[in-house]
C-alpha cells in the first residue's frame, strides 16, 4: 500500500528504524511541543513508545529526501480488533468504556499518535495520511473507526466552549456512544447550547478533531482529562456506512491542500 508524490510515500512501517523514526516523530510532538510523558517514554534517546507500539500498524508519511532516520515527516498508529486481542484490548480503553462498540459486532479500527512534523503543517501531508488510511480501511473492511484526539492542557474553564459544542452539536448515537470512565470523567455539558459563541468554539478545537467532524465523525459521552499527557481528550466515532457521499468524497479524494 504505498501512496507516491514527488516527496512524499505514504506506507506501512516495515522495520524496526521505520518504528523508531516513527517514536522519534512522536516524541517531538507529543513530548517537546506538548508537554507529555509516560512511563516508557525514552528522553535519552527522544523516543514517545509505549508497550502497545509492536501490536499496532503504523502508517508513515515519508518524505524521501530526507535522510535515514529522520525520513518520517507522519504518522498514525492503527489497531484492529483481531490485533487487540493479542494486545489485551484497545489503548482507548483506559480512558473509555468501549462497550457500545466492542458488543456491536462490526469491524473496528482504533486510531491513535496522529501528528505531522512542524514544517509539513498546512500542506498536503494530512491530506496524504488520510489518503493512505482510506486504503487501509477498504483493505481490511473497516466499518467503524474511533480513537482519542486531545486538546492540549487540562484546565476545562478555557475548554469550556469547544467541549460544549462538541456535546450539544456531535455527540454520538447511542449505539455508538462510549463513555469517559472515572476517576478522570470530565462532563462536555459544561455551557448551555445558547451561551456557546461557535466561532471561538472552533477555533480553540485543534485541527485534526475538526478534520473528523466534516467527515461526519462524532464524540462520546465526557471528556477525559489525562493529566501525564497534560491534554483533555475526547473520543472521536466514525461509521463508515453512514458517511454521506460528500463524505467519503472529502476522505477518499487525492491529497490536496
Amino acid at each position: 500500500m504505498t501512496q507516491s508524490d514527488p516527496a512524499f510515500q505514504v506506507r506501512l512501517a516495515t522495520t524496526p528504524d521505520d518504528l523508531r523514526a516513527a517514536q522519534r516523530l512522536r516524541y517531538q510532538v507529543f513530548v517537546r511541543e506538548l508537554g507529555g510523558d509516560g512511563p516508557l517514554v525514552d528522553h535519552a534517546a527522544g523516543l514517545e513508545r509505549d508497550h502497545l507500539d509492536p501490536f499496532f500498524d503504523h502508517l508513515l508519511l515519508v518524505d524521501a529526501t530526507r535522510p535515514p532516520g529522520d525520513h518520517v515527516v507522519g504518522v498514525y498508529r492503527v489497531l484492529r480488533a483481531d490485533q487487540a486481542v493479542a494486545a489485551g484490548g484497545f489503548y482507548s480503553a483506559a480512558e473509555y468504556d468501549l462497550t457500545a462498540l466492542t458488543a456491536s459486532g462490526r469491524r473496528l479500527l482504533e486510531l491513535g499518535r496522529s501528528c505531522v512534523h512542524p514544517d509539513y503543517r498546512g500542506g498536503t501531508a494530512m491530506y496524504h495520511l488520510w489518503t493512505g488510511l482510506a486504503c487501509y480501511v477498504q483493505t481490511n473492511g473497516i466499518e467503524v473507526l474511533f480513537g482519542v484526539a486531545s486538546f492540549h492542557g487540562t484546565d476545562i474553564g478555557a475548554l469550556a466552549q469547544p467541549l460544549s459544542f462538541l456535546h450539544h452539536r456531535h455527540l454520538a448515537p447511542p449505539d455508538l456512544r462510549v463513555r469517559a470512565i472515572a476517576p478522570a470523567f470530565q462532563t462536555m455539558n459544561l455551557l448551555p447550547e445558547d451561551q456557546i459563541d461557535r466561532v471561538q468554539a472552533m477555533r480553540d478545537t485543534p485541527a485534526l478533531i475538526k478534520a473528523y467532524l466534516r467527515l461526519g465523525g462524532a464524540v462520546g459521552e465526557g471528556a477525559f482529562v489525562d493529566h501525564a499527557f497534560n491534554t483533555t481528550d475526547v473520543c472521536l466515532v466514525m461509521d463508515t456506512t453512514r458517511m454521506s457521499e460528500s463524505h467519503k468524497a472529502i476522505y477518499t479524494r487525492e491529497s490536496r491542500a
